[in-house]
């Protein structure tokens, strides 16, 4: 293996993974029959042959709601903005050294650019080497599962050439826990001190169908390793408690729901909550209208008057420093003895 710190003679192509969403309120009902027909995220009892069709009739019944969601938050979904910040950052961390051994492109699942317009672009860089970085820091097949099976497929409508492996997951990376653990630092400190003793932190990560997490889907167990990590790095000793987001479609979730923990706390009569949203890289529908307009409102009607949140990520210069490392340590392993980072390394020469 050519020794890393020298320049490449052709660039690495990272490819960052992220879900999409829709740019505008024209583009809200493409957006949900795309999501509605991926049966790895909800499985319609209707089968395979028939998913499609239900997804645009719910798209169509869910459209008018979801675009008054977006407009809320300024008539579209920033996601496709902060994941191009992430990437241009990601490209200039990586090459401070010179030599330009890397360049950082985009797939999003259900909105462009798709991973086929990223191998496109790839191509046309002359680029052979890819690395795929899911920005879901938690492994479901429902997120970077499907992100990768597309990818495979893009993958086998292209000429070859191109080797490929991945970085799939990274919920205990050390790094990753230093920005997320920095945010809600800061995050807390915002609370009146005297109030702090008896406020509680609340972590609410995305929500999956029961049924993917009953077939040994690792997302929970992630997730909660990622809640860990990151009270032992605060030493936080007051009372935390887990729940999960943005469920929808006619099927069971897991919970508790973030908004049936909200009224549970303020029943109790808490009156100072915390919001993690701990599976989230960037700002999205989830973190800018459910957290910061819908559940605000539910917390306020339990009784809640200190509501708090923490930053998303985004392009922080600690996330960008933990995705760099992720990159250089998977890029520098020895591919025979499996990727030390991730432990799901596939090396696929296509």
């Amino acid at each position: 293996m050519s020794d890393p710190s020298e320049p490449a003679a052709t660039p690495t192509a990272v490819l960052l993974f992220n879900l999409g969403g829709p740019d505008d309120l024209a583009s809200v009902e493409p957006f949900l029959v795309n999501l509605f027909s991926d049966r790895e995220i909800i499985e319609l009892p209707a089968g395979a042959a028939l998913q499609p069709l239900f997804a645009r009739v719910i798209a169509k019944l869910r459209g008018p709601s979801v675009r008054r969601n977006y407009a809320r938050i300024g008539g579209g979904s920033p996601q496709l903005r902060l994941t191009r910040e992430q990437a241009a950052t990601l490209e200039q961390r990586l090459n401070a050294e010179g030599g330009g051994r890397y360049r950082v492109f985009i797939a999003m699942r259900y909105t462009r650019p798709t991973c086929a317009d990223a191998l496109a672009a790839i191509a046309a860089a002359g680029i052979t080497r890819i690395v795929t970085l899911t920005l879901f820091p938690h492994y479901s097949k429902a997120t970077t599962g499907s992100s990768r099976r597309e990818f495979d497929r893009a993958l086998a409508r292209v000429d070859g050439g191109f080797e490929v492996t991945h970085i799939d997951r990274f919920p205990a990376d050390p790094r990753y826990l230093e920005a997320m653990a920095e945010t809600i630092a800061r995050a807390w400190r915002q609370i009146p001190a005297e109030r702090r003793r008896d406020a509680v932190l609340l972590f609410s990560a995305h929500g999956l169908p029961q049924k993917v997490i009953a077939e040994g889907d690792p997302y929970v167990q992630e997730i909660e390793a990622t809640r860990a990590g990151l009270l032992d790095r605060l030493g936080f000793s007051g009372r935390e408690v887990l729940a999960y987001q943005s469920r929808t479609g006619p099927v069971k979730w897991i919970g508790p729901g973030t908004e049936e923990m909200l009224e549970q706390l303020g029943h109790e009569g808490v009156k100072d909550v915390l919001v993690v949203p701990l599976s989230f890289v960037s700002d999205h529908i989830e973190t800018l209208y459910e957290v910061d307009l819908l559940f605000a409102e539910t917390a306020r009607n339990a009784g809640i008057t200190g509501y708090w949140r923490t930053d998303a990520l985004n392009s922080s210069p600690l996330f960008i420093e933990a995705l760099a490392g992720l990159v250089e340590t998977h890029v520098s392993h020895t591919p025979a003895l499996g990727c030390a980072n991730c432990g799901q390394c596939a090396k696929v020469a296509v």
